[in-house]
């Protein structure tokens, strides 16, 4: 399956999010503990994990012989951002020991990926 450009920087950013996502976590581990660690994991999660499915979505309906349309984009970000918002609600919910520090940290450093794909030119 060969993408568009546009495709195979849109997965390398997921990369680099999950990329980003275990080095603060790492950090994390080393200055928290554990709880900051995976506190950092769940909150990058949050974010490289909708924004996967939206590169995913729009690879496929890229491949359709009509291409991909405008409004896939639109629905598929606002869901994207619903998905962000609604699992890192459910984080702040469930996991009572989150250390907030680290997953705000994660959260920064894997939304802000994105600029170091630009860097690198892809």
């Amino acid at each position: 399956m060969s993408l568009a450009p546009g495709m195979v920087v849109m997965f390398r950013i997921v990369i680099l999010q999950i990329l980003a996502t275990v080095i603060v976590a790492a950090a994390a581990m080393l200055l928290g503990g554990e709880n900051a660690a995976l506190s950092a994991v769940v909150g990058g999660a949050a974010c490289f994990v909708p924004n996967g499915l939206f590169a995913l979505r729009l690879a496929l309906s890229a491949k359709r012989p009509q291409g991909a349309s405008v409004a896939t984009f639109f629905v598929g970000e606002f869901v994207k951002l619903g998905s962000t918002v609604a699992l890192l609600a459910l984080i702040a919910w469930a996991y009572k020991d989150v250390v907030w520090l680290a997953m705000v940290i994660a959260i920064i450093a894997a939304l802000k990926s994105y600029l170091v794909a630009l860097l690198l030119r892809w």
